[in-house]
């Protein structure tokens, strides 16, 4: 389905006896000095995490939506839904919804195939908890309403504001004609706007498609722009800084008090103009400097979501190494050749599993970047780390503050769920944390022993 550039195997080597695999816990007592340009944050990007006794409890709603892509079958199918409004005014909202499809070749649908296949039907409640009906109807599937961006279609259409509502949940079904099979989507809706980002979405450099993701490559033109047109001045900070990864699901440890971020540039750009930026780096826009609320926005190279330089491909592997293996990769002169005496180390010197492992776990780790990428990359999510690891969830829980992520059976337990809270994040509106417990450590180690031994090469 996708290319990769994998890593070369030079030689077999012997197998080594394998450590218990644990994250190596940063130094985190050091403070940042105070630089001479700063911005304060009004929510810390990796705030402390809290742990407590009991197993994590899955939640109702309105509707379960997958968050990431499933694996290839024998039918036509909708993998995943992900969806972004923009007010339009107050009476009405634009709706964008990116739709992954697969088929029986294990393709992408074309918009012909998909119209075909499928119906789509919408219904709006006052809020996940209340089932009374604000408004309901089919969602015509028509040339102007669909489109294809690289291997996702991207259905727009406009809803009016139901009278006398202020918020609503949109649930979206999308349904397969010939097996029945329905996909759901629910998107909190907000029809007098408080943030910029009711009103603003980063588009592509003709401003007809928006991205819906928080990341542009460094090299790409893009605009910001809504719906009418509006021109409108944006200032924009940007910061060179390095966030950290996510911390293991069984861990107790707590991530240190709210800081300021380094400024590194600030300009001033234009809505529904073309934009470029000047680099790599987490940038951020706001209508007015006071404003708590922003948008933003990661400028990666030009391969991400993909990871292809040795000193990158080590950093995810935290995940599945021990310490002494992290340091021994970070402290080396020749990450491409200490990457493959890593690999086939842990695979006893088999290349040809060596390289299966190589492309299933950064398959995941680019897939992550897709799906999670908010103010940092995916992969150091607590959703991309949990989802490197595990893979996709069985199914999605949902409610307005939280998800549940249930994977069925895992180590000869009949469920697992893995609990994440959204947060508060001036950057992003996606931000969700795990609830973190004890309890996990004994799914966690063989799962991240398999992925050692090879055992998981899909």
């Amino acid at each position: 389905m996708r290319s990769y550039l994998l890593l070369p195997i030079l030689a077999l080597l012997a197998a080594c006896a394998p450590q218990k695999p644990q994250f190596p816990m940063p130094d985190r007592s050091a403070t940042a000095q105070q630089p001479a340009r700063t911005r304060t944050i009004s929510s810390d990007p990796t705030p402390s995490r809290t742990n407590t006794s009991s197993r994590p409890a899955p939640s109702t709603s309105v509707g379960a939506a997958p968050t990431a892509p499933e694996q290839a079958n024998s039918e036509w199918a909708v993998s995943s839904i992900k969806g972004k409004f923009l007010d339009i005014d107050t009476s009405a909202v634009r709706i964008y919804l990116s739709i992954t499809t697969t088929q029986p070749n294990g393709q992408p649908m074309s918009v012909e195939t998909f119209r075909e296949r499928f119906i789509v039907n919408y219904v709006m409640y006052p809020d996940y908890n209340n089932r009374e009906r604000l408004g309901y109807g089919n969602i015509p599937i028509t040339p102007e309403s669909i489109q294809k961006i690289d291997d996702r279609l991207m259905l727009t259409f406009t809803l009016n504001r139901p009278k006398g509502a202020t918020n609503a949940i949109l649930l979206t079904e999308i349904s397969e004609t010939g097996t029945g099979k329905k996909s759901l989507n629910d998107l909190p809706l907000r029809f007098k706007p408080t943030k910029l980002t009711d009103q603003y979405a980063v588009f592509d450099a003709t401003g007809r498609l928006p991205q819906l993701r928080n990341f542009v490559q460094a090299k790409d033109t893009f605009m910001i722009r809504d719906v009418p047109g509006t021109k409108k001045n944006l200032y924009v900070y940007r910061y060179k800084h390095e966030f950290d990864p996510a911390l293991p699901p069984m861990t107790a440890t707590q991530r240190p008090a709210p800081r300021t971020l380094n400024i590194d540039t600030t300009m001033v750009v234009s809505t529904n103009e073309p934009i470029r930026l000047p680099g790599e780096g987490l940038y951020y826009f706001v209508a007015d400097t006071t404003d708590q609320f922003g948008l933003g926005l990661m400028a990666t190279d030009a391969r991400y979501p993909k990871m292809t330089r040795p000193e990158r491909l080590v950093k995810p592997l935290l995940y599945m190494s021990t310490g002494t293996e992290i340091a021994e990769l970070n402290n080396t002169k020749e990450a491409k050749k200490a990457l493959d005496r890593y690999w086939l180390s842990l695979m006893a010197g088999n290349e040809e599993v060596a390289k299966q492992a190589i492309r299933a776990y950064y398959n995941r780790v680019e897939d992550a970047n897709q799906l999670f990428t908010t103010y940092k990359e995916g992969w150091k999510t607590d959703k991309g780390m949990i989802f490197i690891i595990l893979g996709s969830p069985d199914r999605v829980q949902r409610s307005r503050d939280r998800e549940v992520w249930v994977y069925n059976r895992r180590n000869n337990l009949s469920e697992v769920n893995f609990t994440f809270n959204r947060k508060q994040n001036q950057f992003v509106e996606d931000h969700y944390e795990l609830v973190r417990y004890s309890e996990y450590q004994p799914i966690w180690y063989p799962i991240v022993e398999a992925w050692r031994t090879g055992a998981i090469r899909e």
